[in-house]
Parts: structure tokens; sequence; C-alpha cells
């Protein structure tokens, strides 16, 4: 039984009297979950210490992981940042409203919990309507990671909320899946050269056109320390049927999961596969409990669209191992090849042109 209230709410025409409970909710310290174009996000009141603890709370996140700041427009920063860094002009002019965080001086308003202690804040200024009429009717800054309990696969549907954190939170708007399907993409303008610590809805290639600079960040940080961005642990995005990933020639990497497959068969588990379009016709003679497919490879953007409704879908199949293959890194691919590696755990075999058997 449902025990947090959930509204429906009409994605491109949000309705004024459902937006102005939502923003009710949150300036009385309540947690809303909204739809971004990312994913859903859990939202409260970013200059409140109360609020933002029970975001902690609700999902069961470390204090180390840093929240995301949403604002409506560029005039909202000045509550988050002291300063607007150098490169920051051009980035929001080409990527905002959109899925795109940038790594800022922090204000000093804002509660020590929204940043783990650090003195520099992750902000964005969503797209989504229904983000931006909450963010507009509530006329403050929402702090807002994903929707979903603490290295779980993020939130595309109200129903993936629901599944993780009922009774957790006041209120879910529900409108509809989200477009891009994984999270916005950081880029951390505090230093020189800027850093990309996490693809995601943008690209790294148009990010470089403006940023020629750009340094790819790829490494993991342990929870045990502050991390500077959200998603910067190795677990995260994480199902709880264990995940083996294959990465290398896409030939290579369907024949190590057809034997991978077989051998676990042979111990008696159920194995399900999470495939893209080109590797099907190769895994349906492997056995495979269950099958689920991203669509095609090179239509990456749908492919993210569906990564984590399909990883959710696999995980409440009553598996006991589950194989991908991770895409080539460009475009969302690279944001793809992020969140599956950490979904796995690290888990990743690297594979040569010919596979070993």
């Amino acid at each position: 039984m449902t025990t947090t209230r959930v509204l429906t709410v009409d994605r491109e025409h949000p309705e004024p009297g459902t937006v102005a409970e939502a923003a009710r909710v949150l300036l009385e310290g309540g947690l809303v979950v909204f739809p971004t174009e990312t994913v859903y996000g859990l939202g409260a009141t970013a200059l409140s210490a109360r609020a933002v603890e029970r975001i902690f709370a609700a999902k069961e996140r470390p204090a180390t992981d840093p929240l995301i700041v949403h604002v409506l427009d560029l005039g909202g920063l000045a509550q988050v940042t002291r300063a607007l860094p150098e490169g920051l002009p051009a980035l929001a002019a080409a990527f905002w409203p959109g899925p795109l965080t940038v790594i800022v001086p922090r204000h000093p308003n804002l509660p020590a919990a929204v940043t783990a202690g650090a003195d520099s804040v992750a902000v964005r200024i969503p797209a989504h309507p229904v983000a931006r009429a909450l963010l507009l009717a509530a006329n403050v800054p929402v702090a807002a990671p994903s929707a979903n309990r603490f290295s779980r696969p993020s939130p595309t549907r109200a129903e993936h909320v629901l599944a993780d954190l009922d009774g957790r939170v006041d209120l879910i708007l529900d409108g509809g899946p989200t477009p891009v399907g994984v999270e916005s993409t950081i880029v951390d303008l505090t230093g020189s050269p800027p850093r990309l610590l996490r693809p995601g809805g943008v690209a790294f290639e148009a990010l470089r056109e403006l940023l020629p600079g750009l340094m790819v960040v790829e490494r993991y940080s342990a929870e045990t320390f502050a991390a500077q961005a959200p998603g910067q642990f190795l677990k995260h995005y994480a199902p709880r049927t264990p995940l083996q990933v294959f990465d290398g020639d896409p030939e290579a990497c369907r024949d190590a999961m057809l034997a991978a497959a077989r051998q676990a068969a042979a111990r008696g588990l159920r194995v399900g596969a999470l495939a893209f379009a080109e590797d099907l016709e190769a895994l349906a003679a492997g056995g495979l409990a269950r099958l689920e497919t991203l669509g095609s490879e090179r239509a990456i953007e749908q492919a993210a669209a569906r990564l984590f409704d399909v990883l959710r879908a696999l995980d409440e199949a009553g598996l006991d191992l589950l194989l991908a293959r991770l895409p080539g890194p460009a475009g969302l691919g690279l944001a793809l090849r992020d969140r599956l590696t950490r979904a796995a755990e690290g888990n990743v075999t690297r594979l040569s042109s010919t596979a070993v058997l």
C-alpha cells in the first residue's frame, strides 16, 4: 500500500494548483520528488539544514556524498555561489537549461551538509517543465539528488521512486518517464584546467568545443572521504543482482557473455543479459533466463533513456547473475560506460578482439 502521496502532473503544462501544493510542501521543510529531464530528483529547500538532512536520511546516503542544487535561472546562482568562474557564461548559454551540472565556489549561506563540507557546490538549471514550474513556484534553490535509495539504479519513472522511497518522502510529482534517462554531466570549474567529473546527458565532445582543455577524471572516491561532486563512488546505480560487464570488440564481448552464461547455468544459476539490438541474435542462443534490450547501439540516446528502466526490470526478475557489455565512448556512450561500470562495482572484464573461451 502506497503511503507517500502521488500527484500526476502534465509533463508539458504542469497544473498550477498541483505545483503550488508541491511548493508548499517544500517551503514547509518537506521532501518532494519531481521529474527532471535526466532522472527523478528528491528535492528539499537547499537553504534549510534540517530539510537537507531529511534527504540523507530518506536515501540512506552517506554524509560524504554532496548534493546538486537546482535553480531556475542565472539569477538564482546568487543564492548558491559567491563567484562565477571563467567559462561558466559560455557553458550556460550553450547548455542551460539542460543536463549539465557545474562545480562552483559555495555561497556561505548554504548548509554545509549540501556540499559535504566542501567550499564548492554542484549546481544546475534543469530543463524539464515540471522541475522549472516547481522552482518558480517555490522561489528557493532546491537540493535534489536522484530519488532512489543510495547506490541503487536511478529512477526514471515514478514507480521506481515508490519502490525505493515509499513512506520516506512526502510527495511525488508523477510526470511520466524522464527523457534523457542518465544523470547530468558534471564539470568542475573551480580550477584550471576544468575537469569532467561525471559523464552524463551533455556529451564530452560538445563540452570540449567550448572547453578545449577539459580533462576527464577517471578515478573513484572512497565513501569514507568527502567527494567533491555527487556520483563519485565506485558502487553506484547498482542492482541487487550481481552484474558482470565486458569491454572490448563487440563480437568478442558477445562470445565472452555466452561463455559466462553457460558456465553460470551449469552451476544452476539463472542468468539475464542487458544487450544492445546488435547482440540479440547471438545471445539468443545462450540459454539465458532473461534477455532485455536497450535498443541499437547506433541510437545511443535511446539506449541511455532505457538503461535504468531495463536494469531495474532485470533486477526484479529473480535472477542470480546479470551480464552486459560496454558501448563505445562516443556521445552518451561515455555516460553508459560509467553507469554500467559503477553498477557492476568495477567488475569489468577487458577483452581483446579475440575472446578466450
